[in-house]
């Protein structure tokens, strides 16, 4: 039976970085690929001391400069990509085939919310026909106060109204 649609990209995804290691002549450890299953896994933004936290929550056997190191391996390889909003820790999420997304940023409780509109796309495209530049990628980041009824900060400061 063939593997379905998430076990196939799994095996993709492995197979790149795989490759990737190989070529730089680094270890193809199993903490590294565990680290890296995790990450696609988790299917979310998260800091590096969270993923650490989260791969000893499972039991993982592994020292949080293992969780840093691999994970500048896997930025330098394309499947990680490091997020800056704001003043906070960087943030990572896995980027194999990254499709383009912005995000919404809540300064009350940090949460990150994505979504993707056609339109910002479109106006990249223009621009840089326009100033005859070639993008490779963006980042577009909006600050703000999320309406969520179960925002942490908004609740203790009694903010629900906002």
């Amino acid at each position: 039976m063939p593997p379905n649609p998430q076990e196939a990209r799994m095996i993709n995804i492995r197979e790149h970085f795989r490759a990737f290691l190989k070529d730089r002549n680094q270890r193809q450890t199993p903490e590294r690929f565990t680290i890296l299953e995790e990450i696609y896994k988790l299917n979310d933004h998260f800091d590096a001391d969270e993923l650490y936290i989260h791969l000893k929550g499972k039991g993982v056997n592994i020292s949080r400069a293992t969780v840093y190191n691999t994970l500048e391996l896997l930025l330098a390889s394309n499947l990680v990509v490091r997020h800056q909003f704001g003043q906070n820790q960087a943030k990572y999420e896995g980027a194999y085939r990254y499709r383009q997304h912005d995000h919404l940023i809540c300064l009350d409780c940090n949460h990150v919310l994505e979504y993707c509109d056609p339109r910002i796309q479109a106006i990249q495209e223009m621009v840089a026909q326009i100033l005859n530049f070639e993008i490779t990628h963006h980042a577009l980041h909006m600050y703000g106060h999320c309406k969520r009824e179960n925002c942490e900060f908004r609740a203790r400061k009694g903010l629900a109204g906002r």
